[in-house]
């Protein structure tokens, strides 16, 4: 069975704009994700990409037409400056993590419900109340905040190294074999990419 490794950073609008889009993919080609939360900001300095705040006017601008261009595409609601952006992803990574390796829940609309959260909904996704409650929501124990912190810490760390190894440099990205689809409109790219395979 065919895995897709996939590198989300809660605190991403692309992210958010991706939808439930790799889940579609994924269910049409019988293949498995790999959720893999990891600091977007921390790979950022390692491959040579720039904090959106640091960026040139020009890039600034231009992220700002695009995020609602997109979101009106897709047919998706969105808050062009939410209330808590940015915050600590970490607590919300964290919860993904523990939630993948407890099993049991949804874990891509976990995802979605965390991005909608910052996205959407003008929550701050630091706040553990709010993560709980997207845990609650898609099926899981809102104890993992609890219980699933040290080894969420850790694995978010490993993730980050994996991102960089796996030549990831923004989110969201999808990797299949060794083959990066980076942004969330690559997703056709990557439905093709898996029909080929069969």
């Amino acid at each position: 069975m065919t895995q897709i490794d996939y590198y989300m950073f809660t605190l991403s609008p692309f992210t958010y704009l991706a939808g439930d889009g790799l889940e579609e993919i994924a269910a049409k080609h019988g293949a498995t994700i790999n959720y893999k939360p990891f600091h977007l900001i921390q790979v950022f300095e390692r491959t040579g990409g720039t904090a959106p705040k640091d960026r040139h006017i020009s890039r600034q601008e231009y992220r700002a037409q695009e995020l609602p261009r997109i979101a009106k595409f897709r047919g998706m609601p969105i808050t062009e400056k939410p209330a808590f952006w940015p915050t600590n992803p970490a607590p919300s990574c964290y919860a993904i993590i523990a939630a993948q390796n407890a099993g049991g829940g949804d874990v891509g609309g976990l995802c979605q419900s965390i991005l909608r959260a910052c996205w959407v909904e003008d929550k701050d996704i630091a706040d553990e109340a709010v993560v709980k409650e997207c845990l609650v929501a898609n099926g899981f124990d809102a104890g993992l905040t609890d219980s699933g912190m040290l080894q969420g810490a850790e694995t978010f760390a490993s993730n980050t190294e994996a991102a960089v190894m796996d030549n990831v440099f923004g989110a969201p990205t999808y990797v299949v074999n060794g083959q990066v689809f980076f942004g969330q409109d690559r997703l056709e790219y990557l439905d093709a990419y898996l029909s080929e395979l069969g």
